[in-house]
């Protein structure tokens, strides 16, 4: 079997990955806050993690792995995002979340196993809330809940900071109702126009943290394999998340690999509003960058260094999608049953998923167009949505004359034989096809980008019949 390693945050290096049960490989990645459009610095967490999910899923069997992303759709964003638009909360939740999805998938990525939504889970987060109350763990102050932080030992371990000097160097929150300042919120009290449930400590909606290590349990257990997100989450969100689950069920011990992404860059800059270089993947898309081109530039840069986008690497990313459909565009895949990928690419994302070389070896394969298609899907790349709509364009624009579409046919096919025989060295079939043609009065032109037919005097498209 394959050994994938992976950057441990937890230990801050790379170990030989071992899951708890090979037969259930359970991973978590935490999911967008639905309130608006995702940018695309949301959307780099999404396209690592999915070709994390497809190595495992190649390894230990599509059975055998369950992923999990979650959607925050109770929040404070969202509470002012309906307070200043005017829309129901709920509204605004299911057409962002849905927003969410379908921008996702024009990048190639698939859906997680389960998608839990935090208003699903406020009993077991309530449950969990209780646990941590009787254990000494939290404790409840006009009508908030707060976890004591320095009631676990542990408490900073992840992120590397002691509990003293995240006070002197960080801004938190002062609060009448807090027995320490680093102690954090695991419920907080709702007025009549926020939403609100029912509760021990009355009515309230549960802190950002208690969300994930809620739905984890429930759906993963006490302990399970991988826990990932962006490095912006490892403090305080993840610290947290971990604080509160250790103590809550002492039995397990949560994530025992934690894998984090770095940010994202805009032309080597911060990406921000003020600067005008902020980007949702939608915007993106509406400006005619394929979702493909978006995960290729994603999965250029190894997912633990900043990713720069630029339109020189967009444009880059492109041109080299475009020539992988260009010479398999005739081609049918292989069935994902019988197809194995090459043991070069898989050890490529086994070294902590080395993306970067993974494409390499991608753009080897230009000479074996089946195994470039099949390598290509495999990471994503390549699917018969973006074929289809590249075969329109590429009869449309690189064959046949003007609205010819039988000769616009008939010359993708002899461009696909030619590129086949520039493989075997016998052009025989190209040279018969191509001497056919010009009886039926057809000009033949061929050069590196393609073969071009166009009628001339003397044109007979009935000789063309059982030509291919």
């Amino acid at each position: 079997m394959t050994t994938i390693k992976l950057h441990n945050s937890k230990t801050r290096k790379k170990e030989v990955f071992e899951p708890i049960d090979a037969n259930n490989v359970r991973m978590y990645v935490c999911g967008p806050t639905v309130y608006d459009r995702a940018h695309i610095g949301n959307a780099r967490p999404v396209v690592v993690f999915d070709v994390l999910n497809r190595l495992l899923r190649h390894v230990y069997g599509e059975d055998h792995v369950t992923y999990v992303r979650n959607f925050t759709d109770v929040d404070d964003k969202i509470n002012a995002r309906a307070a200043e638009s005017g829309r129901s909360i709920a509204e605004i939740t299911g057409e962002t979340t849905q927003w969410f999805l379908d921008d996702m998938a024009a990048l190639g990525a698939r859906d997680p196993d389960k998608m839990p939504r935090a208003t699903q889970y406020i009993p077991q987060m309530v449950e969990m809330i209780e646990k941590l109350i009787a254990d000494g763990y939290a404790y409840a102050k006009d009508g908030h809940v707060l976890f004591r932080v320095r009631a676990y030992k542990d408490y900073g371990a992840l992120s590397g900071r002691s509990v003293d000097d995240m006070i002197a160097g960080a801004r938190v929150e002062v609060a009448p109702y807090k027995e320490d300042p680093m102690d954090f919120v695991l419920w907080k009290p709702s007025s009549e126009d926020l939403p609100g449930w029912d509760s021990p400590w009355g009515r309230g909606r549960p802190g950002w943290h208690i969300e994930c290590s809620a739905m984890s349990y429930e759906l993963l257990g006490a302990s399970f394999d991988i826990h990932g997100g962006g490095n912006d989450l490892m403090f305080p969100h993840h610290e947290n998340e971990v604080a509160q689950s250790c103590c809550a069920h002492p039995e397990g011990e949560f994530a025992r690999y934690w894998l984090h992404n770095e940010m994202l860059q805009v032309e080597g800059k911060k990406m921000s509003k003020s600067l005008g270089n902020f980007f949702t993947v939608r915007d993106l898309l509406d400006q005619g960058f394929p979702g493909e081109v978006i995960r290729f530039v994603f999965l250029s840069t190894h997912y633990r260094k900043p990713m720069d986008w630029t339109e020189k690497k967009a444009a880059e990313a492109e041109r080299k999608l475009r020539h992988w459909m260009d010479v398999t565009v005739d081609l049918m895949p292989t069935s994902p049953e019988s197809f194995v990928p090459d043991q070069k690419l898989i050890d490529a994302l086994a070294d902590d998923l080395n993306t970067h070389l993974a494409l390499q070896y991608l753009g080897a394969l230009h000479s074996q167009p089946q195994k470039l298609l099949d390598h290509a899907r495999f990471l994503g790349f390549l699917s018969e949505e973006s074929r289809d709509e590249h075969r329109n364009e590429y009869l449309s624009s690189s064959f046949g004359s003007g609205d010819n579409a039988e000769l616009a046919e008939t010359a993708r096919k002899l461009d696909s034989i030619r590129k086949k025989a520039m493989e075997t060295k016998d052009f025989s079939e190209v040279d018969r096809i191509k001497a056919a043609l010009i009886n039926a009065g057809v000009e033949v032109r061929m050069s590196r980008a393609g073969v071009e037919l166009l009628p001339a005097s003397g044109f007979d498209a009935t000789k063309l019949e059982g030509l291919l």
